[in-house]
C-alpha cells in the first residue's frame, strides 16, 4: 500500500507539472491520474522486495511543448522527489495532531507501523530521486541548469553514467556509495521534520 501511494504520486506529479506547463503526453496516454495500476511497474516494484531497489513507469514528457524547456523541465523532474517530501509531511503532521488529541495511544501498532515505513519509504524516494545519476530526477536537474556545451556532452555519456549507477547500487559498492548518503542524510532530514512539528505543536 506505501508503495503504491508513493510511486502514484511521484509520477502523477511529474505528468501534472508537465501538462500544466503544455505538455499533455502523459494525459494523452493515461498517465494523468492517480491509479496505481498504470504507474507501476511489475518488474521494478518486484525489485523493490528483492534487493530493495526498484522504480515506476517513467512518465513520457516531451520537452517539445514547453514554452521553456529548461525551466519546464527542471520543475517537471523535482515534481516527483518534492510529493514525496509532501506525503511525509502529511505522515508527520498526522502524527503530531494524533498526539496533540490524545488519539496516538489509542492507535493499533499497525498504523503506527504502517506511518513509519510510510516516513521511511517517502523520504528514501525523495533523497534517492534527487542524487545527481541518470536516470534519476537530481540528473535531469543538473542536465537542465547545465550550460548547452556540458549538456550535450552529458547526454553522449548519459548510457555509461546509467551503467555507472546500476552498478554503485547493485553492487556491493553500494555500502561505499549510496548506503552512506541514507545513512547520513535520512535521519538528517527526517529529524529535522521531527523538530519542526515537535515545536509547532510544542510536544
Amino acid at each position: 500500500m506505501t508503495l503504491m501511494i508513493a510511486f502514484t504520486l511521484h509520477e502523477f506529479a511529474h505528468a501534472y507539472v508537465a501538462y500544466k506547463f503544455g505538455d499533455d503526453t502523459a494525459k494523452k496516454q493515461g498517465r494523468l491520474t492517480l491509479n496505481p495500476i498504470l504507474h507501476l511497474d511489475p518488474i521494478g516494484t518486484l525489485l523493490i522486495f528483492i534487493v530493495g531497489f526498484g522504480w515506476a513507469r517513467p512518465v513520457p514528457v516531451n520537452r517539445f511543448f514547453f514554452k521553456n524547456p529548461r525551466l519546464a523541465g527542471i520543475l517537471v523532474s523535482i515534481a516527483g522527489p518534492l510529493s514525496n517530501l509532501l506525503l511525509v509531511l502529511i505522515a508527520f503532521l498526522f502524527w503530531y495532531i494524533c498526539i496533540a488529541t490524545g488519539i496516538a495511544q489509542q492507535l493499533p501498532l499497525t498504523v503506527i507501523d504502517f506511518l513509519n515505513i510510510f516516513i521511511d519509504l517517502n523520504l528514501v524516494l525523495f533523497i534517492f530521486n534527487l542524487l545527481p545519476l541518470p536516470p534519476l530526477d537530481g540528473y535531469r536537474i543538473i542536465e537542465d541548469l547545465a550550460p548547452n556545451r556540458i549538456r550535450a556532452r552529458m547526454t553522449q555519456y548519459e548510457a555509461y553514467g546509467s551503467l555507472i549507477f546500476l552498478i554503485l547500487v547493485l553492487t556491493p559498492l553500494d555500502k561505499y556509495t549510496i548506503t552512506p548518503i541514507f545513512q547520513t542524510v535520512l535521519p538528517f532530514v527526517a529529524n529535522g521534520i521531527n523538530e519542526f512539528f515537535a515545536q509547532i505543536f510544542s510536544v
